[in-house]
């Protein structure tokens, strides 16, 4: 008689690694911002290999899913679990490069228990792709016995595993050369116990991949490609189901650039077909700014439930855009397209980089109080310029041997991390806290809200949203986008080889920071509770009209400061009207 085997197990921990603050933890809370789609999407094929059996029938594989951001991660703790399974690995996923230094710590100490251990994401994808030789950080992983994964995971998760159940990863896993079909693959999903933990019960699914677009100072474009991959329809509406299924049904539609998904419109159309048949979904997604000269772009957004639209922005100054590769960018479409945007309802978030290499402090504070007057955007989000590891800025940085920081916990797009032409360090950092001060000062943010009214908006729920980003900027000193309810610090979980503070100094300055914030935050709240008080009483709220709010006029180009502020705006005003004179002299 034959014994039947005994089922065996195999554990997949999937992390998303944080990173450090400026005094070593773990940036982490109760709840945070913003899902991972990464962890969506290898959860997603993690859950098809187990249902696949690709370790064979009699072996279970089981896996967690961890954000570090709102779940502390204990590495030994980990390591007991996957020995008491029996077999498994550990997998650190969407690894950015100012994530990388956490990643590895976290890494070194599960390797010390002897587990496997495997890193993928942003940073070892983009250095590998843009840079001529492995850097040394990746060297030191392999050194450690870290496996390294660049590329994408559908199709590719099978051989991981299998090469983990037999305890032999390869050093390297590189598919940069062959980016993989996503049509009809597993679908990114998370539990909802899980997206319980950001704020908002929001989580997030990749409708495409891929960017045609050139911008120098992104990595995205070397990672994902330029040629757009997606999902169909019928997945998009899989996933929408699927989370709905389990209480979730607001979504954060991460491609890099919708408007450039060449399904957009058929991927709205079901959407909107869902919507019509009394689902309650809503969408944030990020766009560029010539989505407004799509035929029916923004106006399908606003029926399928776009309620945000986050767009890159980056200056005002078509000179500095030139210089990053922004060509697609152009001054003279912002008021148009974002008056569109408004005209659907949606909140409005756009970039704004701080440092291209004409900036001064005075340029930038400057065109900060002209986007004010003069563009009709809720929350504006300010990044350093940045030469990010995978990015063409940072490739030609290395070949020339340019300065850099050597700290990528430091690649966050909030510190400096080189030299700028016209700025010194301090002038240049303290320009970019001074830039969000700048944009949420108090009057302005009651303008913001005056806006939202008039535009049939929530002038609470606006308010949540500035006070949101004021907060983070200026109290917690973090840019809000890492942001999140609750901080939550943990004494032993500091960045070696800092030391470990005395429990009788760290728990009363942790409870101490916790309770002054919190007053802070709830002065803010009492403050521009009574405006928005005010402004919902008021019953000519929807009449409210600035500059910013007024319909594109036809001698605007002559009369707003954006426009006319420079040689560079000046010249990008000229050219358009020389476009239009030589359309109009076309025979019909």
């Amino acid at each position: 008689m034959t014994e039947t085997p005994q089922p065996k197990r195999f554990l997949l921990v999937l992390i998303k690694p944080s990173h450090y603050d400026d005094d070593g933890y773990v940036i982490q809370w109760f709840r945070s911002a913003i899902p991972s789609n990464t962890l969506a999407v290898l959860n997603g094929l993690a859950l098809d290999c187990a249902r696949r059996q690709v370790l064979g029938e009699h072996v279970a594989l089981d896996i967690v899913a961890m954000d570090e951001t709102n779940t502390r991660v204990r590495p030994e703790r980990i390591a007991r679990q996957i020995a008491h399974a029996g077999s498994g690995m550990a997998a650190l996923v969407g690894v950015q490069s100012n994530q990388y230094p956490r990643a590895m710590d976290i890494a070194r100490r599960l390797r010390a228990k002897g587990i496997l251990v495997c890193i993928g994401g942003f940073h070892v994808s983009g250095t590998l792709a843009m840079l001529p030789e492995m850097p040394p950080e990746l060297k030191e992983a392999q050194l450690l016995g870290i496996s390294l994964f660049a590329g994408e995971a559908e199709g590719r998760l099978d051989e991981v595993l299998r090469d983990a159940a037999k305890g032999a990863l390869k050093p390297l896993y590189n598919y940069m050369s062959d980016l993989p079909n996503i049509e009809s693959t597993p679908p990114p999903i998370l539990p909802a116990t899980k997206v319980a933990r950001t704020a908002g019960r929001i989580t997030s699914f990749d409708a495409g991949r891929g960017c045609p677009f050139q911008c120098s100072f992104c990595t995205i474009i070397n990672v994902q490609g330029r040629k757009s991959r997606r999902r169909s329809p019928d997945d998009i509406a899989h996933i929408i189901r699927s989370n709905v299924a389990q209480g979730v049904n607001r979504f954060f539609i991460t491609d890099d650039n919708f408007a450039r998904n060449k399904d957009w419109e058929p991927i709205f159309d079901r959407i909107i077909a869902l919507r019509d048949e009394g689902m309650d979904i809503k969408f944030t997604v990020q766009v560029d700014t010539a989505c407004h000269r799509i035929p029916r772009f923004i106006e399908k957004a606003g029926r399928a439930g776009v309620v945000r639209v986050f767009i890159g922005l980056e200056s005002i100054n078509p000179e500095s855009l030139l210089a990053a590769k922004k060509r697609q960018n152009k001054i003279t479409d912002y008021r148009k397209m974002l008056l569109q945007w408004k005209r659907v309802g949606a909140t409005i978030y756009a970039g704004y980089i701080i440092g291209f290499p004409g900036d001064t402090p005075e340029s930038l504070l400057r065109d900060i109080e002209i986007i004010k007057r003069e563009l009709p955007i809720d929350l504006l989000e300010f990044f350093f310029l940045t030469p990010l590891p995978g990015s063409e800025d940072h490739q030609v940085l290395h070949k020339k041997g340019a300065s850099m920081d050597a700290d990528l916990n430091k690649y966050d797009l909030e510190h400096v991390t080189m030299p700028h032409p016209m700025m010194s360090t301090s002038e240049w950092e303290a320009t970019y806290w001074r830039s969000w001060s700048t944009f949420y000062s108090p009057q302005h943010i009651e303008t913001v809200m005056r806006r939202a009214a008039a535009a049939g908006l929530s002038a609470g729920k606006m308010l949540f949203l500035l006070l949101w980003f004021l907060g983070c900027a200026s109290i917690e000193k973090i840019h809000p986008l890492q942001g999140g309810y609750l901080r939550r610090k943990y004494r032993r979980d500091r960045r070696p080889p800092l030391p470990l503070e005395h429990p009788l100094v760290f728990y009363p300055r942790y409870a101490v920071d916790l309770v002054v914030k919190h007053a802070k935050m709830a002065q803010l709240v009492w403050r521009f509770g009574r405006i928005k008080r005010e402004i919902k009483r008021n019953p000519e709220a929807r009449a409210y009209l600035d500059q910013a709010l007024t319909p594109v006029l036809d001698n605007e180009f002559d009369t707003l400061e954006m426009f006319t502020s420079n040689q560079a705006a000046k010249a990008a005003v000229a050219k358009v009207r020389r476009e239009e004179r030589a359309r109009s002299s076309v025979p019909s």
